[in-house]
């Protein structure tokens, strides 16, 4: 991206009252959108009471520039404000949703919207996508009405075009997540109502062109030429998502308004050099945004994608940098006028800080860099340093982590990231014509991407690629505060050479030399509870090199580091609780670098995603799948496992959203080296309640605390067990309250000795004259 170029006299002023005002317009746009979507609406009305004061106040005291923007601010946060609460009314409390409270069987018109995406493996088979329902007909009442919904499928929906009206029959069930009113588990083949427009059809037709133009190269690049062009990356590799991911390169995965920037900027860049002038250049933009559009699919994410990338395209433009943070909030006001809901959106928070940050910081760096560096150099460092910075709250927020090689990823990457763009696309419209000449334009799109991808796997193997960082308000003010520090700094430091080299010096050798840290393995151990933050990841010694893991936490580095330190090279068997993310999302740092023989789950196959997820990793490994058979005893090397709950062992599909996990997961009473351990999983209290009737005289040795110290717990079971331990698994600066003070005493004044990962790390039980003892980290 080039940035808009300072003026000639630096001391001319550059008028940018009009610009700060339509900052400050999108800015009071957000907060409405933020108040609408996450307070009750007596904030919203309190808002209004409050500002129209204020407004009334400045008027009064003649100051009626200011009350008039004061009006306009008010004005523009109500209506975003209101929009959200109206949008959260239909959403989440409208018709649809009441059905999806009483599972209701019904039958739907809807509008398929997203592309589906499979669901394979040994635990489903079928499809999930996105539909907006248009009727719906369930309880003896039908309704007209638009909501979107999430269809759980048989394989016959992957066969329905996007944008075809179809009618269906199946049961509602509620949705996990803001932006969904309910989810669909579909019963049978829909019938298809009314085909695509032919502008739908047309963009289908380039996407199978440009997966066709590719599809003879290898994976991952055959994968990634689709998803770099327009989003469509159904079959990527997980491991390579987690090496982008790792390295700052995931907006490449997405369609972003780097896309739109590209695709439409080399568009214009040919209507040039055909002579195209004025107003008929600006039709061409227009033309290819709406192209694009149509391409990536007319979600919520590609509508935001190409609103930024216009934004980006007005700033490349004449006057650029005066005009585009102007147009930055005017695209900010108008999104959240349509799509209130944006404003809780991460994809929406990152790339308009994004774009704020290659705006308002990467002109005054490069300009600071270019003192020693060839302008050119200066400006692809800036560029992708400043949008870096100021995502980084957003995105530690998001993941717990800051990437150290993000900034250097994307400068390594960023020369083939537009050729592989525009060529990729070109092989895709050429391949309706020319198949032959679209799969030469495909392999040469692949190449560039192989770039990216070698790029990502190495920047992901340094030894501190991203280091850890607190999710809590605490840990990201901490961060944010520092983030504004260094952009105000920067421009003073970057001017001068030796400084920088030296940060830059420190820093490589930070990220390259892995520090220094002692194993946690104490001397007899039988069981080791990971400290993997806000989530379980429990290891029972089964011999020598040899474990039984139950859950494996949210964070695969955090499990396979405990897992070398621990010299676990084996493991016969894989437990998972339930399928909740801070218990199964680390399970690629249990397969990496060792030999996994099974992975047995919860039969509740649910969330979907989750259950596809965890499948697909357990069939790359070559490790056998299955679900926990209740009442079922055996023995792994020197650990003997029992099975109590769930009272079946039929696999089964739950409502979608995860809401009935925890009341499912496996309890296994487990024992070894003269240790019984009871591992609980997420159990919630109408379970323990019932495991404790099936089991009125359960004693064991160690208790690892359910669902990590929650207040929500059944204290009769918990401290009638007889537990000398009770160890809780849980992340420092949670934002659940975690672990709860009153159950804490309540198990110690049962005789238990209290341990917690937040406070003490890592946890170990020894056996030390015969009796268990706690070990911890710290």
């Amino acid at each position: 991206m080039i940035l808009g170029r300072p003026s000639a006299n630096a001391e001319e002023p550059t008028a940018p009252g009009a610009d700060l005002r339509m900052t400050l317009v999108g800015a009071a746009a957000w907060a409405g959108g933020l108040l609408g979507s996450l307070a009750p609406a007596t904030v919203l009305a309190l808002t209004a009471l409050v500002g129209g004061a204020g407004v009334g106040l400045l008027h009064r005291r003649a100051r009626r520039g200011a009350s008039l923007t004061g009006a306009l601010l008010l004005v523009v946060l109500l209506a975003v404000g209101l929009g959200a609460s109206l949008r959260d009314e239909q959403v989440g409390h409208g018709p649809l949703a009441d059905l999806a409270a009483e599972r209701a069987v019904v039958r739907v018109v809807a509008t398929i919207t997203g592309d589906p995406r499979p669901l394979t493996g040994p635990y489903a088979d079928g499809v999930w996508l996105r539909a907006s329902v248009r009727e719906v007909e369930g309880r003896g009442s039908a309704h007209t009405l638009r909501a979107p919904v999430l269809v759980l499928a048989p394989p016959e929906w992957g066969e329905v075009p996007l944008g075809a009206t179809v009618v269906a029959d199946g049961r509602l069930g509620v949705a996990d997540g803001d932006d969904l009113a309910a989810l669909l588990h579909a019963t049978g083949a829909p019938q298809v109502r009314d085909p695509p427009d032919l502008w739908w059809r047309g963009a289908g037709a380039v996407r199978q062109s440009l997966r066709d133009s590719v599809a003879h190269r290898p994976a991952p690049e055959r994968v990634l030429v689709p998803a770099l062009v327009d989003g469509d990356d159904v079959g990527l590799d997980l491991a390579v998502a987690d090496d982008f991911r790792a390295t700052g390169l995931t907006h490449l995965l997405a369609v972003s308004g780097t896309n739109l920037t590209l695709v439409v900027g080399s568009l214009l860049w040919l209507a040039r050099g055909a002579g195209v002038r004025g107003r008929w250049l600006l039709l061409v933009g227009a033309a290819g945004i709406v192209g694009f559009v149509l391409l990536a699919r007319t979600e919520p994410s590609v509508l935001r994608a190409a609103v930024m990338g216009a934004v980006a395209l007005v700033a490349l433009g004449t006057d650029g940098a005066r005009r585009g943070p102007r147009t930055l909030g005017v695209a900010v006001t108008g999104l959240l006028l349509v799509q209130p809901g944006l404003a809780v959106s991460a994809g929406f928070a990152l790339s308009v800080l994004a774009t704020a940050g290659i705006m308002l910081l990467a002109p005054g760096w490069r300009d600071a860099l270019a003192r020693w560096l060839p302008r050119w150099l200066a400006e692809a460092v800036a560029v992708p340093a400043a949008a870096q910075l100021a995502c980084t709250p957003v995105v530690a927020g998001l993941s717990g982590q800051v990437s150290l090689v993000a900034v250097a990823a994307n400068l390594l990457a960023a020369p083939v990231v537009g050729p592989a763009t525009v060529v990729g696309l070109a092989g895709g419209l050429m391949g309706l014509v020319v198949p032959a000449l679209g799969r030469v334009l495909g392999t040469v799109a692949t190449w560039c991407v192989g770039w990216i991808v070698a790029v990502a796997e190495r920047g992901a193997a340094l030894p501190a690629a991203a280091v850890d960082w607190g999710t809590g308000v605490v840990a990201l003010a901490l961060l944010s505060a520092l983030s504004l520090l260094v952009a105000v700094l920067a421009p003073r430091l970057l001017s001068r050479p030796v400084p920088t080299l030296l940060l830059c010096l420190v820093t490589g050798l930070v990220v390259v030399v892995r520090p220094p840290s002692a194993a946690f393995a104490p001397a007899g151990w039988v069981v080791v509870v990971c400290d993997v933050g806000q989530g379980d990841a429990v290891v029972l010694r089964a011999g020598e090199g040899s474990a039984v893991v139950v859950d494996v936490g949210p964070d695969p580095v955090a499990v396979d580091t405990c897992l070398d330190d621990l010299g676990v090279e084996h493991v016969p068997l894989v437990v998972l609780t339930h399928f909740h993310a801070d218990h199964v999302d680390g399970l690629e740092g249990v397969l990496a670098g060792r030999r996994v023989d099974r992975v047995v789950t919860s039969p509740l196959l649910d969330p979907p995603e989750a259950v596809e997820t965890v499948a697909g990793l357990a069939a790359a490994a070559g490790a056998e799948a299955g679900v926990a058979s209740y009442a079922a005893t055996e023995r792994v090397g020197q650990v003997t496992l029992q099975t109590l709950w769930p009272t079946t062992g039929t696999p089964r599909r739950g409502p979608g959203d995860g809401s009935t996990a925890n009341d499912q997961s496996v309890v296994l009473l487990a024992e070894v080296g003269g240790v019984r351990v009871l591992l609980p999983g997420d159990l919630e209290p109408p379970g323990q309640a019932a495991l404790g009737r099936a089991l009125p005289a359960l004693d064991v040795d160690v208790l690892k605390v359910p669902h990590h110290g929650s207040r929500h717990q059944d204290l009769d079971l918990l401290t009638s067990l007889g537990a000398d331990l009770a160890l809780v698994p849980v992340g420092a600066d949670n934002d659940y309250g975690h672990p709860d003070p009153g159950l804490l005493a309540a198990l110690e004044v049962a005789g238990a000795q209290v341990l917690r990962t937040d406070t003490d790390g890592a946890l170990a039980v020894v056996v030390r004259d015969g009796a268990p003892t706690g070990v911890s980290r710290r």
